[in-house]
């Protein structure tokens, strides 16, 4: 029986934290509550409190996207910086009308975290360097959530396909 208790418990125990709540126990274990208070009081282990306490400047120091309420992984400013230079990209690229697929904006992003981390001293490139960006299917489509892009073409053949649909259209005017 006490197998059974243990283990919906520690299984209760692995919810993830929402950004509200973060702050919100940083601010009582500043006022003195023990971790292990903190842990009883939300429902968690001491070692994701723990965690929060250690990571509490960065915590303190981030500001969500909108509609974002659980932030699993701190975002550097560098991967925030690319993200806005990307978005003006992608903005300028709509405006001339030019096609864009997830490959090309995964690879423009690519370029712009490099030339962002060339220009960082020499401390935040350590930082940046043990994480290093790759640009990839699950960051793109939460990119395109954060940022509110709709229209991609997600493949390249869908591209091939819309470029033929046109020149059929233009070949009948």
């Amino acid at each position: 029986m006490d197998r059974k208790k243990v283990c919906k418990k520690s299984s209760a125990m692995k919810k993830m934290m929402s950004i509200e709540l973060k702050p919100e126990i940083i601010e009582k274990h500043e006022q003195g509550v023990r971790v292990v208070d903190l842990s009883r009081q939300y429902g968690r282990s001491t070692s994701m409190i723990c965690s929060v306490l250690k990571r509490k400047e960065s915590i303190k120091s981030v500001t969500p996207a909108k509609g974002l309420t659980i932030i699993s992984k701190l975002r550097t400013s560098l991967h925030e910086n690319m993200e806005k230079l990307l978005m003006v990209w992608v903005t300028e690229k709509q405006l001339q009308g030019d096609t864009l697929t997830q490959t090309i904006i995964c690879e423009k992003a690519r370029v712009i975290y490099g030339d962002l981390l060339k220009q960082t001293p020499q401390t935040s490139i350590d930082e940046a360097s043990e994480e290093s960006f790759k640009a990839s299917r699950g960051w793109f489509e939460i990119f395109k959530k954060r940022s509110g892009i709709h229209s991609v073409v997600r493949h390249r053949e869908a591209m091939l396909a819309i470029s033929d649909i046109l020149d059929k259209l233009c070949k009948d005017l």
